[in-house]
């Protein structure tokens, strides 16, 4: 009798939970995960429209005469008309104050009684450094500031006084100049030189500072509170400025690596606000947000010290990587204040 023919061994399938089909799973996952990151890393995403900036103070910054390496505004008008102005912040805090000014400014203010934060509608300055520390400015000023410094008072108190493009202008000393430019409205400068390049203009700030302009362009909201940080050593101060009670943002957020910033506050039934950080590359803002975005989710965990109203204030900040830059955005409704009020 013929023998029986031995089956055929069925060849095995390879696993893909053991062995080297594990190897080759686990190397798949990793290379998409990787592909990912690059994707979202270099993909573009959506962006706020910014508001536009009044004809008036698009005028007045084209004006600005070289390049800035900090531009700041400030709608005190607007701002004092807001809800969460008039509702949450205490009258102590709405007659301090706005700024400490030192020698020619201080003295100046304290002797035409100038309170900057009741006197002053609008604000715009520009700095600018000019040597190793010395920071020239420009700002202007419309609202009743204007009408405590009447032509009488500046002629009285001016070391001299001479016509600059057409306009009236006065030296309190070497350290600042005035120059009246409507009822309400009024130039201060650290020097001569740049008043008159302001009040002479030659060229556009917009084309002859490109960098300037784009972060003008990345604050989204106008009327409120706005600056633009062009200068590493000026964004660098600010952020520290505004981190210093949390070093772990500092660390996480490698302040540092930041290049220039821009930052933006409106203020009515609530507090919206949007700042951008602007880093060298983009792999150094995609690693920056994530660690900031994964410290933020940790500070808002049950069982944390963070406490409960702080939590409410982290769930409302959105981080997000877009290209070089991080964009933080906060809208935080009044009745957070109030709550906040309440338990004092």
């Amino acid at each position: 009798m013929p023998r029986n023919a031995e089956p055929e061994a069925t060849p095995e399938k390879r696993s893909l939970k053991k062995g080297p089909g594990l190897l080759m799973s686990i190397s798949v996952i990793g290379f998409l995960c990787f592909l990912a990151v690059v994707l979202w890393i270099n993909y573009p995403k959506p962006r706020l429209q910014p508001e536009p900036l009044s004809p008036e103070l698009k005028t007045i910054i084209e004006h600005i005469p070289g390049k800035s390496d900090a531009l700041i505004y400030i709608g005190l008008k607007d701002i004092r008309q807001s809800s969460l102005w008039q509702k949450i912040i205490p009258d102590s805090l709405k007659k301090a104050p706005l700024f400490q000014p030192k020698g020619s400014l201080y003295t100046l203010l304290k002797a035409a009684n100038i309170n900057p934060s009741l006197d002053v509608d609008t604000l715009l300055v520009s700095f600018k450094r000019h040597g190793y520390k010395e920071q020239e400015f420009l700002g202007i000023a419309w609202g009743p500031v204007s009408e405590k410094l009447p032509e009488s008072f500046l002629k009285k108190n001016s070391t001299t006084s001479e016509k600059i493009g057409g306009r009236q202008c006065y030296s309190m000393d070497s350290t600042l100049w005035l120059c009246p430019l409507s009822a309400r409205k009024i130039a201060m400068a650290s020097n001569r030189k740049m008043l008159t390049e302001f009040l002479i203009p030659t060229g556009s700030f917009y084309q002859r500072d490109s960098l300037s302009t784009t972060l003008i362009n990345k604050a989204v909201y106008k009327s409120h509170l706005w600056f633009a940080l062009p200068s590493v050593a000026w964004t660098i101060g600010a952020l520290q400025s505004l981190t210093s009670s949390n070093g772990d943002i500092q660390t996480l957020g490698n302040l540092n690596s930041i290049q220039n910033l821009a930052l933006s506050v409106k203020l009515n039934n609530g507090l919206e606000g949007q700042s951008e950080w602007v880093y060298a590359s983009r792999k150094g803002a995609y690693f920056a947000s994530t660690f900031l975005w994964g410290a933020l989710k940790l500070s808002e965990l049950s069982g944390t010290r963070t406490g409960g109203q702080t939590k409410q204030l982290l769930n409302k900040i959105e981080i997000q990587q877009n290209l070089e830059s991080v964009i933080i955005h906060t809208n935080l409704p009044i009745e957070l204040f109030q709550r906040a009020k309440q338990k004092e």
